[in-house]
């Protein structure tokens, strides 16, 4: 059996900017009368909304792999239809993973974005660091109106970008980072959470930092290093 050893971590910092509104869903178990219909996850201590890893990874990939033609149409039992790719010779299986017969371990790492837009910037929204959109449905028929409100981060509202890349020998590093930035630029020209088709999520991704640390890093031999962006 082949050895496998890390290399290096690469650690991209940055942010993430929403330029429309966005909804990324919540629990409702704690509504009262005239709440949003539909509530955006917070964090439970802080109160403060912020994008889940899993949201910002799965879309990514979601994404990423529509660009390159390799979602699975053809699932077996236990996996999804038109889901993630199982083959591990697609550059999708070998950045995101796969967790099929044959498993690739994740390659890339998406932490949870916490906000960093300070408190003051939302003093004038409707609700504690979101406002509440009120959608209109009507019925085609009767021109009966059925309202419904959405809980939603406002356009402007800016989120810490934290992502690990592990390069274990063998692996090409360039094709690696290449492609995590290939499917940032699809995210920024889709959306991130839901009811993207009526203008929500629209996202800009900023790295502003890219550092290398080696294995002998955490071994304490060898600093870290700042790697080119450009």
């Amino acid at each position: 059996m082949k050895q496998i050893q890390l290399k290096k971590k690469i650690l991209f910092k940055g942010k993430i900017t929403l330029l429309t509104g966005m909804h990324i869903g919540g629990t409702n178990t704690a509504l009262s009368i005239g709440a949003p219909d539909k509530t955006v996850v917070r964090n439970p201590i802080t109160n403060e909304p912020y994008i889940p890893g899993s949201s910002l990874k799965g879309k990514m990939r979601a994404l990423f792999e529509i660009n390159r033609g390799t979602i699975n149409p053809n699932a077996k039992m236990g996996e999804v239809h038109n889901g993630p790719t199982q083959n591990i010779e697609h550059a999708a299986a070998r950045l995101f993973g796969t967790a099929g017969d044959t498993q690739q371990p994740s390659r890339l790492i998406v932490r949870d974005a916490p906000l960093l837009s300070p408190a003051a910037e939302f003093s004038d929204t409707d609700l504690p660091f979101t406002e509440s959109k009120t959608e209109v449905v009507i019925d085609r028929i009767t021109s009966k109106a059925n309202p419904r409100q959405i809980e939603r981060v406002p356009a402007g509202a800016e989120f810490e970008l934290n992502m690990v890349l592990n390069v274990f020998d063998g692996d090409n590093e360039k094709e690696l980072i290449d492609n995590v930035f290939e499917a940032i630029r699809l995210l920024e020209d889709d959306y991130l959470g839901g009811n993207g088709s009526r203008g929500y999520g629209q996202v800009k991704v900023t790295v502003e930092k890219m550092t290398e640390r080696s294995s002998n890093f955490y071994a304490g031999e060898e600093a870290e290093k700042a790697m080119d962006i450009s």
